[in-house]
């Protein structure tokens, strides 16, 4: 008969999207976890001056203007992610039904942060710079997405990546790493490699991506809200069914990620 071990402990990709590119907030107000909304900052361009009056060896004629920009309002909505354990009550304490499904949210829930913030905020708000020829190589692929960044919004980013084109990567060059430190391009956008991005793969308004292609979306800066994870039931008796006699633990926490100025989306060919 098999004697019964302790389960094999894993740990979340590091440079997913709560490792080091994003900012991780924990909430302190819980009406933070319904959603977010604040106005965007550093999407105005700023304008160049240049003086008529430098130079002109005549009337300069009307006197130019400079141009003021409005401020738009921007918006996160939550996301809730959880982990359900279920097994006989005859077999299985409370104690331990909730320290596997504590134990599996934590493994997973980063995956399933990136999925959610994939497909209800990164497909429906991107602009396709794929050409009509159809999908680019990786290289053509992220010098499009960063000049779109660059152009929208000019600082410091996040390039969204799925882990299954990850590897490709390192063909060109296209990424670099110093010693305990994230994943950066050479323009110095940071780079998150998302698992529940592969599990995705659609581009804009949620269409998959053909066989032997991948998208690759950027965006601004990310900013992370976190609750606290909830155990449901916290205490044992409600966590059996009498009727089944089976028990069950369910924990969940609620996620708000947001982001800044502008999505850019682009297909890439994973092949050769």
């Amino acid at each position: 008969m098999r004697r019964r071990v302790e389960a094999i402990p894993g740990r979340p990709l590091p440079y997913g999207i709560l490792g080091g590119c994003t900012d991780i907030i924990d909430v302190t107000d819980e009406h933070e976890l319904l959603g977010v909304e604040w106005l965007a900052l550093g999407c105005c361009p700023v304008g160049v001056w240049n003086d008529p009056c430098v130079g002109a060896d005549e009337s300069p004629g009307p006197t130019p203007t400079k141009e003021f920009c409005r401020p738009t309002a921007e918006h996160a909505d939550p996301i809730t992610v959880y982990a359900g354990a279920e097994c006989s009550a005859m077999g299985w304490s409370y104690t331990e039904a909730r320290e596997h499904a504590e134990a599996s949210l934590a493994l997973g829930e980063q995956e399933a942060v990136e999925l959610g913030f994939w497909t209800n905020y990164l497909t429906a708000n991107a602009d396709d710079l794929t050409p009509a020829a159809g999908p680019v190589n990786i290289a053509q692929g992220v010098a499009a997405l960063e000049g779109c960044l660059a152009e929208q919004y000019g600082g410091v980013g996040v390039l969204h990546v799925p882990a299954g084109a990850a590897a490709l990567l390192g063909c060109c060059n296209l990424v670099q790493r110093e010693p305990g430190g994230n994943p950066t391009t050479l323009a110095g956008n940071c780079v998150v490699i998302g698992s529940g991005y592969s599990t995705a793969n659609t581009g804009p308004g949620g269409i998959p991506a053909d066989p032997g292609t991948a998208w690759l979306y950027i965006t601004g800066p990310v900013v992370v809200r976190r609750g606290p994870a909830m155990t449901i039931p916290d205490r044992p008796g409600p966590s059996v069914n009498i009727r089944t006699n089976d028990r069950r633990v369910l924990v969940e926490r609620t996620y708000v990620v947001a982001t800044t100025c502008t999505v850019c989306a682009i297909n890439v060919s994973t092949c050769p």
